[in-house]
């Protein structure tokens, strides 16, 4: 079996802990400490998080559209896809290190989405990016630390409990979608969007495609009119 090559590692910001970048033959991961974040392989449900986002927008012109962690790209990448050459799209992602992996080793994977003129990139936390507007966004998609239940970020309660969730609210425009992306189920974080006015659509979708791999879980929340 071919070994994994160690590409890099790096701190996240106000927590313990590091994200290491591998790569074996064409398979790139990302871990923290023992569980694999994202694999190269896998990642159908990233793209569904964008595609099923895109498709429910009912304005589909001069769409701004926020994107909570990088990764390696293929959310981004099927936002892009999936909205038209207008679409503004921000990405904000906290561990600087991850946008340099994007640049230096992983553009490639999703076809070099960070290099789209539409694309602009945001070093830092989505929260701060979220709080400081109000009713700028048509869309926020969120892949976040494994999803509601946090496992890298204790201060994510901040992201997806009621208070970061009323944020998210008031800086969506009527009409615009909170999308986030998870591990598995969570009944507790479905109950905190009805409670705050989100119009709730819970999906299931395979981290493969066409429909093979582990049942990831993606919210689409939509803010009424």
């Amino acid at each position: 079996m071919i070994p994994w090559q160690e590409l890099g590692k790096a701190h996240i910001p106000g927590e313990n802990g590091e994200l290491i970048l591998r790569k074996r033959d064409t398979e790139y991961s990302i871990r923290f400490a023992a569980t694999e974040l994202m694999n190269s392989r896998v990642h159908g449900s990233e793209d569904a998080l964008a595609e099923l986002t895109c498709k429910r927008l009912q304005n589909t012109s001069a769409l701004n559209i926020l994107v909570g962690g990088l990764g390696m790209g293929y959310t981004l990448a099927a936002a892009l896809e999936h909205s038209s050459s207008d679409t503004h799209v921000t990405v904000s992602e906290l561990v600087p290190a991850v946008i340099s992996w994007n640049r230096e080793h992983l553009g490639h994977l999703a076809g070099f989405p960070l290099n789209d003129p539409r694309v602009s990139v945001q070093q830092g936390d989505v929260v701060k990016t979220i709080m400081s507007n109000k009713s700028e966004w048509d869309a926020i998609l969120l892949d976040v630390d494994n999803g509601p239940d946090g496992l890298t970020r204790e201060s994510n309660d901040r992201l997806y409990g009621m208070s970061g969730l009323k944020n998210v609210f008031y800086a969506l425009r009527p009409g615009g979608i909170l999308a986030v992306w998870s591990y598995g189920p969570d009944e507790g974080f479905t109950r905190r969007l009805k409670k705050c006015r989100f119009q709730t659509e819970t999906v299931t979708v395979r981290s493969r495609k066409p429909g093979k791999g582990r049942r990831h879980t993606i919210w689409l929340a939509t803010k009424p009119r």
